[in-house]
């Protein structure tokens, strides 16, 4: 197989496989990653995951705080191929139309359902039973561009944020080499996105974060597991940030109790009265304390005095 010369555009670990697969197969010239950010308490500077990556097999590497900046570096290279993966800023086309064979994005949706920068989020949270990877030509408008391939993920009852974002790593990348090889060999297609079948899922924000128990137990769930491990879903229980990163589903109903009400202490888990039934939280994090499983939080308290109290 032809090997291209390669830019890569991108910045949180989602790109990290696919990285590591560009590497193996074809020479990378270039890395383009956001600005490094300061982190924790300490404020300490820190690579992103692409950086890190490249920086580790000795590719270059730019990180422009806008990239039109460096349109003359990267033209410079004389790149065959751009590739981006998450990369966090609108490319311009003067950067678009350098390489032969195009610039092209790995989106972790099926386009054009959740177009945006929350795709895995946003398909756990309202409870969809497929996602995949998308392939497509860059283009002005945000996700907007031909669709070169595709392919489906199912999404498992027990998926989290976390195990689904690494499978469709691993696909992006598989399904990415696949298709620069059919590009090279001129055996890929171009389809445009239908904009009348176009979703979005924007950032996740704080008020995306706040738990509802008016909502349905299988809502709850799918809202829960979208935003685990980071960052959480949360609620409030006696005026205290309560982070929750696991649960499971019960069939009872508790038809005189409030929504949000802990109607129950299992072994595992603390049972919350929902809009339709219960469901059991089995991993959290109160402010100022450790992350833990929530059997491990009951044996140091009063199990008791928690009935009848309301998560807000």
């Amino acid at each position: 197989m032809k090997k291209l010369n390669i830019v890569f555009m991108g910045t949180p670990d989602f790109g990290v496989k696919v990285l590591e697969g560009l590497i193996e197969k074809h020479n990378v010239i270039a890395v383009v990653s956001q600005p490094d950010k300061k982190v924790g308490r300490k404020h300490v500077l820190r690579h992103t995951p692409i950086k890190t990556v490249a920086l580790d097999h000795n590719i270059k590497v730019l990180q422009p705080s806008n990239i039109k900046d460096d349109y003359e570096k990267i033209k410079d290279l004389n790149p065959d191929m751009i590739v981006t993966c998450a990369y966090g800023q609108f490319v311009p086309d003067n950067i678009l139309n350098i390489p032969k064979y195009g610039s092209i994005n790995v989106h972790a949706s099926l386009l054009p359902k959740y177009r945006g920068g929350a795709p895995i989020h946003r398909a756990i949270i309202n409870g969809d039973s497929k996602t995949g990877v998308t392939i497509m030509y860059m283009a002005k408008k945000m996700d907007a561009g031909d669709i070169i391939s595709q392919r489906e993920v199912i999404i498992k009852e027990d998926d989290n944020l976390e195990s689904l974002h690494d499978k469709l790593s691993v696909v992006g990348r598989d399904l990415l080499l696949d298709t620069i090889e059919d590009i090279i060999a001129c055996k890929s297609s171009r389809v445009k996105q239908d904009e009348n079948l176009v979703s979005y899922a924007y950032n996740i924000i704080r008020e995306d974060e706040r738990l509802d128990f008016n909502k349905t137990t299988i809502e709850i769930y799918n809202h829960i597991r979208g935003l685990s491990p980071l960052p959480g879903a949360f609620t409030t229980l006696d005026g205290k940030l309560v982070k929750v990163y696991s649960s499971y589903m019960s069939d009872r109903v508790f038809t005189t109790k409030d929504n949000g009400e802990i109607v129950a202490i299992y072994k595992d888990g603390i049972g919350v009265s929902t809009k339709d039934g219960e469901i059991i939280i089995t991993q959290i994090k109160i402010e100022g304390k450790n992350k833990v499983k929530v059997a491990d939080y009951l044996n140091g308290i009063d199990k008791d005095s928690l009935i009848g109290k309301v998560f807000k």
